[in-house]
């Protein structure tokens, strides 16, 4: 050994030789630090679920009916966006009168029962689209206002002309829910068409599929709920 690796050996404690000793086996603090950190699980990624956060709506013709712009409201965005006016009558007469045509076509291959089930599913997608339609246009005429409020804040660009001297954030955000409560409108009527032909050929009000689901107790659910019973208090 070297006079320079001799003094180096003398200045290192019993102690410090030992933490050298266990950081070279990897059993030293650090070691256990960096092994216990690889160890802990990382925390579970959240899953959301693709309808959480949204309201549900049940699909019916009045819940279109609600979401929807009335005609007073849809005469005013055709005459501010310069939009089409949708021409509710021959929408409502031109659906309805589509649904019996093609039902007539049907009755001599279709029992009354199967062409009620068959009608109950062509109105019900009628129902859903105009539903569903006038469900986004609701919520994109919600945040048209959001964009346009409070217009003289400075620090809001949501309301300030575009770069090239176009259409800013609220104004295209105005357009977009005009163009969809039209379209909402439009989809109303037809539903409106549908549910009436429905009645014309069934003699029945439309009403929404719903299918009833009885619960099912397993065995052992039902033997332990039978036994709970013996401690029930008279």
């Amino acid at each position: 050994m070297s006079n320079a690796a001799a003094t180096i050996a003398d200045t290192v404690t019993d102690a410090q030789a030992e933490k050298l000793m266990a950081a070279a086996r990897g059993r030293g603090p650090r070691a256990a630090a960096a092994k216990s950190k690889a160890n802990t699980p990382a925390p579970a990624a959240r899953v959301r679920r693709f309808d959480e956060g949204r309201p549900v709506v049940q699909i019916t013709i009045e819940a279109a009916a609600r979401l929807a712009p009335p005609a007073e409201k849809v005469a005013r965005m055709v005459a501010y966006f310069n939009l089409n006016d949708p021409d509710a009558p021959s929408i409502r007469e031109a659906t309805e009168a589509a649904i019996v045509a093609a039902s007539r076509e049907l009755e001599p291959v279709l029992n009354e029962r199967a062409l009620a089930i068959h009608l109950q599913r062509v109105v019900g997608s009628f129902v859903g689209s105009a539903v569903s339609t006038a469900q986004f246009y609701d919520t994109k005429a919600a945040e048209a206002r959001n964009l346009s409020s409070a217009i003289a804040n400075e620090h809001r660009d949501e309301d300030r002309m575009g770069v090239d001297g176009g259409e800013n954030d609220a104004a295209r955000a105005r357009a977009f829910a005009a163009q969809l409560g039209v379209q909402a409108f439009a989809l109303l009527v037809a539903a409106e068409g549908a549910v009436s032909a429905y009645a014309q050929i069934t003699g029945e009000e439309w009403k929404p599929f719903a299918r009833s689901v009885t619960p099912q107790r397993s065995v052992a659910r039902r033997a332990a709920a039978e036994e709970l019973s013996c401690f029930d208090r008279d």
